[in-house]
C-alpha cells in the first residue's frame, strides 16, 4: 500500500505572482507559478485568498523547471494575465 501526503499552499491574492496558462471568462483557470520542487509536489492544493474570499482553489498537476501548474476550471476569480 502506498501512502501519499499532500499539503495545502495558501497565498495572499494581493502579493501572489503567477502567469495565466489558460483562462475562462477573463479569469485564470490554469496558472503557473514559481515553487521549490523539493518542498512542493503534484497533488498539493493551492488556495489564493483575499481576506475571507477564495480567489483560486485548485490542485498542482505538474511541476516543470521550478514552476508548478495548477488548475481551477470552475471557480477562479484571479484575473487572467501575468501578475
Amino acid at each position: 500500500m502506498e501512502v501519499s501526503f499532500t499539503q495545502t499552499l495558501s497565498f495572499d491574492a494581493d502579493t501572489f505572482e503567477y502567469e495565466t496558462v489558460d483562462s475562462h471568462n477573463g479569469n485564470a483557470s490554469v496558472i503557473r507559478f514559481s515553487v521549490d520542487p523539493k518542498r512542493v509536489s503534484p497533488g498539493d492544493i493551492v488556495v489564493v485568498v483575499k481576506k475571507e474570499d477564495i480567489f483560486f482553489h485548485g490542485m498542482i498537476g505538474k511541476i516543470e523547471d521550478g514552476y508548478a501548474y495548477a488548475s481551477d476550471p470552475k471557480g477562479s476569480l484571479l484575473a487572467a494575465g501575468i501578475q
